[in-house]
């Protein structure tokens, strides 16, 4: 019975503030409708028509307005008369003054008026010529406040517009600007997030479930004498779950969660962002036990006094230090947890950092072989899979991918399987979405001319032949030389995933990625510029080598690489003697792995020459063809790892 109240109650309109704004306007119409008494004026007719009636001793008075309209008055005998019988005026509401029964315009008032003179004196007639002026008040009064209405709108509209929010509320209003914009998750909102969506991150997962089982059972810690943390700051590469693990922490927490972004803080009103953070915890407190999670946390938590740029009152140093304050200062807070996440913590300031403010820093890296399989079957439930879809071999096959990079490639995959109309998405839907991803949409109809092809195709057989022949070089998946987004051609590998690398190691895969322009000197005795983004990676490489990992011998065991440099800082860590070394050095190196590529390529001219006729012919090969030729790869020491994961996956079920 209550529901049915309830519902009816609902049907009935509620009050808005835009039916005064109607009521009002329709009062002015009114008013302007009704204001010559409700009448409709007479009919229009000429001058000439007036002055025949006025010749015929029908016209009473005329009635001169503005000295531009005559308002004509009949006499009684002449309403009677079938003539006028039309001309009567009808009116709305009774009126105690006689209403005129025609009106016209004319055109000079002193001409006008010595007509009438002169047929009165022909005619004898008594009409009587009364001047007079009309008025218009209401439009008057609309005219003379409609500039000020104009204003004040305008005020209003830009007062909003700047407040964030064109309605009441937090931040709604100019004078609540400086109120918090985070979103309250609680018990009546539904947040379908839970940690059985968040596939991998065992460690971080464990760390957040930690804080969501202290603020549910808080008697299990403090009968021991524990204290709940302060805060947990996700530090992690973009893509890797951050937001995703707080979206968790929102569903299965059953307090209430404040979410916003850091950036949200940040307002063109100098002390806006302190008094948001001071509502902030001020909602926190009154709800608490709760969280406050704080997306992206980089936007006011960069260290202070690193830009120089800055004036002594800056607003975001100013948020900053009010964060800082409410998270651990006088005034401590009780039972309110923050949660951060961030892809920056190398720039945060320290204060920050320490512990008491953020206790733990909760490190979300990018998934391995195992935590990647179970992403996949997360992303894999909604989607209609093929039966024989090994989900195994979609996570080998995606190294160094992170949870959003294999949500993508399922999205895509599942549109590329519709794209074909088949009903299922396969492993060689999966296998496209991957190319597409990396390599980039392929375009076959790009103009090129035969000896470019010829190129192509022998520059990424030579990358295929060295990599085939060197030890810790990644072993090839898949070559072509369809041009695919801003490359003409495009080599698949599937790197082994290291956790220590070696110098051997690097120096191999260096090799490898010059296999391409050797293979260009030594079929044509020329070079050319296909190799622009091999000779990138491994100036990189080799520069990592000499200057931050201390692999090379000339430079010794030291490293320029610091990781609390100052962004802003222009000045080298070593002498111009030590650049050069290093510059040489880093020479040395690159040419080196050049030659042995050249020599490598010399001594299997006639394979690398096969594989490029292969290749031109079918524009795709994968291992298969490799094998064909160069026969069974005799390292396979990059499968370790995966036989590692494999082992432990099985032992774990």
């Amino acid at each position: 019975m209550a529901k049915d109240k309830k519902n009816i109650n609902d049907k009935k309109p509620k009050f808005s503030p835009y039916w005064i704004y109607g009521i009002l306007i329709a009062l002015f119409l009114g008013f302007q409708l009704f204001s010559n008494n409700g009448y409709e004026e007479g009919n229009k007719i000429t001058s000439s028509d007036f002055f025949k009636y006025l010749e015929e001793g029908d016209v009473e008075k005329v009635e001169i307005i503005n000295e531009k309209v005559a308002k004509v008055y009949l006499t009684d005998d002449a309403e009677a008369k079938e003539t006028h019988k039309k001309s009567i005026p009808k009116t709305y509401f009774p009126s105690v003054n006689k209403l005129p029964n025609y009106s016209f315009e004319f055109g000079d008032l002193a001409i006008f008026q010595n007509k009438i003179d002169e047929i009165k004196k022909t005619q004898t007639t008594e009409t009587q010529i009364i001047f007079g002026t009309d008025s218009d008040p209401w439009g008057n009064l609309l005219m003379g406040i409609l500039p000020f209405i104009l204003l004040i709108g305008v005020w209003i509209f830009i007062m909003r517009r700047m407040s964030g929010g064109a309605g009441g509320g937090a931040g709604g209003q100019i004078f609540n600007i400086g109120k918090s914009k985070a979103k309250l998750f609680d018990q009546n909102t539904e947040v379908k997030t839970t940690f059985k969506d968040v596939a991998g991150l065992e460690g971080a997962k464990e760390e957040v479930q930690e804080i969501v089982d202290f603020l549910k059972f808080p008697e299990k810690y403090t009968t021991l004498g524990g204290k709940i943390p302060k805060g947990a700051l996700l530090v992690g590469p973009p893509g890797t779950g951050k937001t995703l693990l707080a979206r968790a922490v929102a569903g299965e927490a059953k307090v209430p969660f404040f979410s916003l972004s850091g950036s949200d803080f940040v307002e063109m009103f100098v002390g806006v962002g302190a008094s948001r953070v001071r509502d902030l915890f001020k909602q926190a407190k009154e709800k608490s036990p709760s969280i406050i999670f704080i997306d992206e946390i980089d936007a006011i938590g960069r260290a202070r006094g690193k830009n120089a740029m800055s004036g002594s009152n800056d607003e975001r140093e100013n948020t900053l230090n009010q964060l800082l304050t409410e998270m651990d200062g006088f005034g401590t807070n009780a039972n309110v947890i923050v949660i951060a996440a961030t892809n920056r913590a190398d720039i945060l300031d320290k204060a920050l950092m320490r512990a008491g403010r953020f206790d733990r820093q909760i490190f979300v890296d990018l998934p391995d072989i195992r935590e990647r399989k179970e992403i996949f079957e997360v992303h894999l439930r909604p989607l209609k899979k093929a039966k024989d879809l090994d989900t195994d071999f979609l996570s080998k096959q995606t190294p160094g991918f992170s949870g959003a990079d294999i949500a993508n490639v399922c999205n895509e995959a599942a549109l590329i399987a519709a794209r074909n109309g088949k009903k299922a998405v396969d492993k060689q839907d999966f296998l496209d979405a991957v190319d597409r991803i990396i390599g980039g949409l392929e375009k076959k109809n790009k103009i090129i001319t035969p000896s470019e092809k010829k190129a192509v195709a022998y520059h990424e057989a030579g990358h295929a032949t060295v990599s085939w022949m060197l030890e810790h070089a990644a072993p090839l998946v898949k070559v072509t030389i369809v041009p695919r987004g801003r490359s003409l051609g495009a080599a698949w590998y599937l790197p082994e995933e290291r956790l220590i690398v070696r110098p051997e190691q690097m120096l191999d895969e260096m090799c490898a990625a010059l296999g391409g322009r050797a293979a260009e000197k030594v079929i044509f005795n020329k070079i050319s510029t296909g190799a622009l983004s091999d000779l990138e990676k491994v100036t990189k490489q080799a520069r990592a080598m000499v200057t931050i990992y201390g692999l090379s011998d000339k430079i010794g065991n030291i490293t320029y690489y610091d990781s609390g440099q100052n962004e802003y800082g222009f000045t080298k860590p070593y002498s111009e003697q030590t650049a050069e070394l290093i510059d040489s050095e880093i020479s040395t190196i690159i040419e080196e792995q050049y030659q042995r590529a050249i020599k490598l390529l010399e001594e299997n001219k006639d394979k690398l020459t096969q594989l490029a006729e292969v290749l031109l012919e079918k524009e795709v090969i994968f291992k298969d063809n490799l094998e064909k030729i160069f026969g069974e790869r005799l390292f396979k020491k990059e499968l370790a790892y995966n036989k590692v994961a494999e082992k432990n996956a099985e032992e774990e079920e």
